[in-house]
């Protein structure tokens, strides 16, 4: 079925799930860990997810600003909900200015395509590397559900994520003794959303600007904006975006998500890939996700917890592992010249470790070479 310019079958409802393994870990952190309202934050996540598929039409993933909630999981004696809600409004200050300043199209030009490259090819090992690290704590789970994949891959009428789903459920509740009891204790009741706006102190605004938003921005610039826009005009060539579009997309996602209890919340050019190698091709998908986030936020927001059990650990990995190899195979040298093969391996090594001094260290590496002051 197509609605407005989205298709809406198996295929679609399969590839909303692609990014799964880098949401459910982090939703479920801020919901237990930094004690975030649940309604909160799956209402930013479903309500954003909706609007992104009807405006872009493509599978453009919704996803957690990954430093912002390393350090917010991590670290729950030094980081409150007030510091979150600081870092979500200065990140979404901070992007919509580089966009309708056209600050960000300027770094965009001064950054060559080997940068990015070696960006997206960065990101999507990285993918590989959390896959198998999810994966090693459950090896005897994780084998099969990847070889199911890997049978299922392309094929229409049995998606493989909707396989994997199923195997994995099967595996929570046969492995979990208490999850079956605690599905069965699941009790709908609708609850309207309210602004949600926690109490502020100084503190909170020094750890949500220095220790969370600053040191997101180089990421989000990588990964979420240059690589993202990359990796999606060449998938959907049609349907070009922008570098200065999405940054003010950036912006707006986090001025609104905020007053709603929502979290700092990004674009991904790993979590496309996701959504792509399972299968979605429009912003069906994400409508698809969006609307379950949505139902789960206003009917049952106080059980995501006991839900999101349903998705072991090892599943995700395979998830992950899965989209970072979609990622990771689209980037290809095109008879690249040797310099730009190197600076594009150097950038995604660096990127492992650091994607902001990935991003410098290619940058430099770049224009040393053209410029003949070093030798590739």
């Amino acid at each position: 079925m197509r609605i407005a310019g989205n298709e809406f079958d198996r295929s679609e409802l399969a590839g909303a799930f692609g990014d799964l393994g880098t949401l459910i870990p982090f939703v479920v952190g801020y919901i237990t860990i930094n004690r975030l309202d649940p309604q909160g934050v799956l209402l930013g996540f479903g309500l954003l997810a909706v609007v992104t598929g009807l405006y872009f039409r493509t599978p453009m993933s919704v996803q957690p600003m990954k430093a912002i909630a390393t350090v917010a999981v991590t670290h729950p004696e030094a980081v409150t909900p007030g510091g979150i809600f600081v870092s979500a409004l200065v990140t979404g200050m901070f992007w919509l200015g580089m966009g309708l300043s056209n600050a960000v199209s300027w770094i965009a030009a001064l950054t060559a395509r080997p940068v990015v490259r070696g960006i997206t090819l960065g990101v999507g090992l990285s993918f590989i590397l959390e896959g198998v690290n999810l994966m090693r704590g459950g090896w005897l789970v994780a084998v099969p559900g990847a070889l199911l994949t890997l049978a299922l891959l392309g094929r229409r009428r049995l998606p493989a994520m909707l396989v994997l789903l199923g195997y994995g459920g099967a595996i929570a509740v046969a492995t979990d003794p208490t999850l079956t009891q605690d599905l069965a204790a699941l009790a709908p009741r609708f609850r309207w959303p309210t602004v949600a706006v926690p109490s502020v102190s100084w503190a909170d605004v020094t750890t949500g600007v220095l220790i969370l938003a600053v040191p997101q921005a180089a990421l989000t610039l990588g990964n979420a904006v240059l690589a993202t826009v990359d990796e999606h005009n060449a998938l959907f060539p049609r349907r070009p975006i922008s570098v200065r579009l999405l940054a003010v997309d950036h912006g707006l996602m986090n001025l609104i998500a905020a007053p709603l209890g929502g979290v700092p919340m990004c674009r991904g050019a790993g979590g496309m890939a996701g959504h792509v190698r399972f299968g979605a091709r429009t912003g069906g998908a994400l409508v698809i996700l969006g609307s379950l986030l949505l139902v789960l936020a206003l009917i049952l927001p106080d059980s995501v917890a006991t839900l999101f059990r349903l998705f072991p650990l090892p599943v995700l990995g395979v998830i992950l592992f899965f989209g970072g190899m979609e990622l990771a195979a689209s980037v290809n040298g095109d008879a690249a010249a040797r310099v730009d093969r190197t600076v594009m391996v150097v950038t995604a090594g660096v990127a492992l470790w650091n994607m902001g001094i990935g991003y410098i260290s290619g940058l430099l590496l770049y224009h040393a070479a053209t410029k003949g002051f070093i030798r590739l």
